[in-house]
């Protein structure tokens, strides 16, 4: 992971270089932004791997900078902030946000979960490189989804959760095994992601409610739709 940029956004300037130092420490590169707009304007540079996105930020919130972006990065955000009611973590995860993690926080934590983040994002999934299901079309090695020959604008964990439903068709699974085998059995996080995620990718590919269906009381089932 030397030499993954990660960007910090967060009106902090402390709170910014504390992240800062710790993550170059461990061998990344880092680029700041201070407000809304600045996050904005370098949240899709290209050689990003992550983002740290702050949502109290002057010009413009966390919130809408991860809704502007979220359809032209696919790249992992995740959400650093002081607010910690439950309805901001669900608004977070429900627009594209990856994890949540509230301040105060510890620094050691915060790597862990980064550097977590960056070995799922780069692991490579193993398998068939080409899925053909219903009116679907999955790429594995290209992270690309075709519904009716369209390409469709997933985020990495959307695209992951939909292949790992997929490889499983016709199975229902609790959100308790998309979680462990998206995020990992030994990540801490806000299980309720299972179910933003789910409600994005229906939004995105599922608008009939053809192929993911909710098993009430026991978790999801994705169904191959017979032409």
């Amino acid at each position: 992971m030397v030499g993954t940029k990660i960007l910090i956004a967060d009106d902090d300037h402390d709170i910014v270089g504390l992240i800062a130092e710790s993550l170059e420490d461990e061998g990344f590169q880092t680029v700041a932004a201070y407000n809304g707009l600045e996050a904005l304007e370098k949240a899709t540079d290209p050689s990003l791997s992550l983002i740290l996105l702050d949502i109290m930020m002057p010009g413009m919130d966390g919130l809408e900078v991860c809704r502007k972006i979220r359809n032209v990065v696919s790249i992992p955000i995740l959400f650093l902030t002081a607010k910690d009611r439950e309805l901001d973590r669900i608004i977070g995860l429900e627009i594209g946000a990856d994890d949540y993690i509230s301040k105060p926080f510890s620094v050691n934590e915060l790597i862990a979960r980064i550097k977590a983040h960056l070995r799922r994002e780069n692991r490579h999934i193993a398998g068939n490189r080409l899925m053909t299901i219903s009116n679907l079309t999955i790429n594995k090695d290209t992270f690309e989804v075709f519904k009716n020959g369209e390409k469709v604008e997933l985020s990495t964990k959307e695209f992951q959760i939909l292949v790992y439903l997929a490889e499983n068709r016709n199975r229902v699974l609790s959100r308790e095994q998309i979680y462990n085998a998206i995020w990992g059995e030994a990540f801490y996080g806000d299980i309720n992601t299972v179910t933003a995620h789910i409600k994005n990718l229906r939004a995105k590919i599922d608008k009939e409610n053809e192929l993911i269906k909710t098993v009430w009381g026991m978790g999801y089932k994705f169904i191959e739709v017979q032409a």
